[in-house]
């Protein structure tokens, strides 16, 4: 993973670098290999400019966005799960910079508060004492949407322990628009230092910008170190079937002021247990996989977890809403709660729960009259009904970005607004059972899933009637098309099947378990018989020269349910490594595109290391080559490295799924059956 280019040495090549990870929203991003080749932006590419000058003797360099000035010479870039480090050298100096927001899944408060760090170091390196002012500017783009200048109001004050610079559009309008490629249009960015600290920031109205300067004498034997807090305020955050609910964070603070107090005292805390943190996800990704799945789960990480928002209806359950990024900006999708759910699971059930209690809430809606489950529950950061597949007549949007789609939890039963064409009946099923058989089998108990029993046997049904031989429909992987017989989402109604017979022993239904066991084993036997060619299945059960990634196949393993013969396994994987091109396997023989999280579900698939070196290591080439500069991408071409779409999704946290199969194989059973 090393490159030379010149004197500077780029231990890890991303194509997009994360600065500021806390919400879909407050979202800033390197777009360039050196910190200082392009301005920041957004994860959508709008621009979120953040410069860096830095003045040393009386002469000014750059290290941070683009500009005309000298710049001090990278050396060294790091990420970590938590962290993006820049080393800068020049002039006699050395600069170290961090950008990293603690994203401690073990801390809801922390995923929540909407603050990030930025931290730096400056030291001497030619034994020479050094005059240095360091100077960062955040631009107005910080607190709106649109391209033009906006007029702006803002202010400086001095807390009890923190000085605070803040702000934001003279017109706030609130949740003024939803979309996929938008950036907030409303709410407040802040910028603060400790009290007393060498570092003093200041609105400055006249350049609608946030300026932060920090002056030391560096000395030979003495290094200069010092931090901002940066937070958003974003006022309101969704819309939930008519309630306004407001970021989780507010459960604990009267104001933002007070939760950016909060995090200019922990800093050194936090600081502390990000490092406790990546150190030890990159010890258990090394160990279990090598270097090199350790890089990929370090650029994955706050990606997925910042790609949701975290928030509690009014009765104070938790919701953990996703944003369906650069795809179709949907909230709560269920085909991508189910891709994310591996790193999830590692931590906490709770965020999983979280993300299924809106869909839940709308199934049992009059509009939504259908036998199966539905593919989301709006578009962010509106959850007021699903939106994809909409009729023309009932508010379908062309262009897809700003306006806001109607409250379509209030129409009456029989609207009939969905083409049933656009549904996912069998992926979203299988989907929902899946992750609720996890969260069962987690938690040792049906204490989530026991409201929601009749709707989950509702779906068991529909996959038992229509899963086996699935019809022309569509599935997860939707933009590649329909298919007819589709065989992995056969055998996505096989593990929803079983999901639900799991489900019910935890619930102590021993028979009724059984029964629905049996019949997901004879429906896998069957699958066995028809998918299989000589040394491979099919893409379609009555398509012989065919074939796909049979990444549903994890659950069979994640739960030892032995319904699939291991031979299955190891022969789809050797098959698919003859299928491998130069930055990765395709999904399918349809397309030399393929799915970054699918490739690590198919990994779990054997336990092999050579055999799983062989999927990751071009999946880490693709990463390092690939022209396209935006944050990880999960569809992209195996063939030429380039995005084909999708970028900063929170599926990104599948690739955590070998380390949840190694935290089950871990756990204590009394038999292959919980």
């Amino acid at each position: 993973l090393s490159e030379s280019k010149g004197e500077y040495t780029m231990e890890k090549r991303i194509p997009s670098v994360p600065l500021i990870t806390c919400d879909p929203y407050f979202s800033v991003w390197s777009p360039a290999d050196h910190l200082y080749d392009k301005d920041t932006c957004h994860w959508t590419g709008r621009a979120k400019p953040i410069k860096g000058l830095i003045e040393i003797d009386g002469k000014t360099y750059r290290f941070m966005g683009a500009g005309e000035e000298e710049t001090l010479l990278q050396k060294k870039f790091e990420i970590t799960s938590t962290t993006s480090s820049y080393v800068m050298e020049g002039a006699g100096v050395r600069l170290h910079i961090h950008f990293f927001t603690p994203l401690l899944l073990t801390d809801k408060k922390l995923i929540s508060r909407p603050t990030s760090y930025i931290d730096w170091c400056v030291e001497s390196l030619d034994q020479k004492d050094h005059l240095v002012k360091l100077l960062w500017e955040f631009g107005e783009e910080l607190c709106h949407h649109s391209k033009e200048h906006q007029s702006l109001v803002g202010g400086n004050s001095q807390e009890n322990k923190v000085q605070i610079s803040w702000m934001g559009r003279e017109q706030q309008p609130l949740l003024s628009h939803s979309g996929d490629a938008v950036s907030i249009d409303w709410g407040y960015f802040y910028v603060a230092s400790k009290k007393g600290a060498a570092v003093n920031v200041l609105y400055e109205k006249e350049k609608s910008s946030i300026r932060a300067v920090a002056e030391a004498m560096v000395r030979e034997s003495e290094s200069c170190t010092d931090y901002l807090v940066v937070a958003y305020d974003d006022v309101v955050s969704i819309v939930y079937f008519g309630e306004i609910l407001k970021g989780y964070w507010t459960k604990f603070y009267l104001s933002v002021r007070e939760a950016i107090e909060a995090s200019v005292e922990e800093y050194s805390l936090l600081k502390e247990k990000c490092a406790l943190l990546d150190e030890r996800l990159k010890k258990q990704e090394v160990k279990l996989l090598g270097e090199e799945y350790a890089f990929l789960c370090a650029v994955a990480y706050r990606q997925s977890i910042a790609a949701h928002k975290l928030v509690c209806d009014g009765e104070g359950n938790l919701l953990f809403f996703s944003k369906e990024c650069d795809s179709n900006g949907c909230i709560g999708t269920v085909d991508i709660s189910y891709p994310s759910s591996p790193l999830f699971f590692l931590f906490d059930t709770e965020y999983v729960k979280a993300m299924l209690r809106p869909v839940f809430k709308f199934s049992q809606m009059p509009v939504w009259g259908y036998e199966f489950a539905p593919h989301d529950v709006g578009r962010y950061p509106y959850a007021n009904g699903q939106v994809y597949g909409v009729k023309e007549e009932f508010g379908y949007l062309e262009p897809h970005n700003g306006k806001v789609f109607p409250a379509y939890y209030m129409y009456p039963a029989g609207s009939d607004i969905y083409k049933e064409s656009m549904q996912m009946p069998v992926e979203e099923c299988g989907n929902m059972l899946i992750l609720c058989a996890e969260i069962t089998e987690e938690d040792g108990n049906i204490d989530f899933v026991k409201p929601y029993m009749k709707i989950l046997e509702k779906w068991a049904g529909y996959l038992l009637t229509h899963g086996e031989n699935p019809g022309e429909q569509l599935c997860t992987d939707d933009f590649a098309g329909h298919l007819a017989y589709n065989t992995n989402l056969s055998i996505k109604a096989v593990m929803g099947i079983e999901a639900y017979s799991r489900v019910l022993m935890v619930a102590g239904n021993e028979e009724e378990s059984i029964w629905y066991h049996d019949k997901a084993a004879t429906m896998a036997k069957d699958w066995q018989r028809r998918a299989s060619v000589e040394d491979h299945t099919k893409l379609t059960f009555d398509r012989t020269e065919s074939w796909s990634l049979k990444y549903n196949l994890v659950w069979d393993r994640i739960w030892n349910g032995g319904l699939f013969e291991k031979e299955i396994y190891e022969k789809e994987i050797d098959y698919y490594i003859g299928k491998i091109n130069q930055y990765g396997i395709p999904l399918d023989n349809r397309a030399t595109y393929t799915k970054s999280d699918w490739i690590l579900w198919v990994v779990s698939l054997t336990d092999d290391r050579e055999k799983q070196k062989k999927f990751i290591e071009p999946l880490v080439k693709y990463l390092q080559e690939t022209p396209s500069r935006n944050p990880f991408s999960d569809w992209f071409d195996t063939i030429t490295a380039c995005e084909v779409h999708f970028h900063n999704r929170t599926v990104q946290g599948g690739l955590f799924m070998p380390l949840l199969l190694q935290k089950r194989n871990n756990n204590i059973r009394s038999g292959a059956r919980i």
